[in-house]
């Protein structure tokens, strides 16, 4: 990511953020057609940049840690 953020969302947490940030944003233009829609775009953002402030103030992380990760087999 960029180099004063690390990612602390994992792929499945960013994809219902996604979800459910444009199902929030959908409320601008059906159902009540209200500005309230907008406040989807903080879930929808978070999504896409895989960054949650509120996960970085409490610690939290869903990604899988590099460390667990293995390296390639040697061919």
């Amino acid at each position: 990511m960029t180099a004063f953020f690390k990612t602390n969302a994992g792929v499945i947490d960013r994809i219902l953020r996604v979800v459910v940030g444009v199902a929030i944003l959908s409320l601008i233009f059906v159902g009540p057609q209200s500005l309230w829609g907008l406040l989807g775009l903080v879930p929808l953002l978070t999504g896409i940049l895989g960054i949650c402030p509120a996960y970085s103030l409490l610690g939290i992380s869903t990604c899988p840690s590099r460390s667990t990760r293995q390296p390639p087999a040697p061919h």
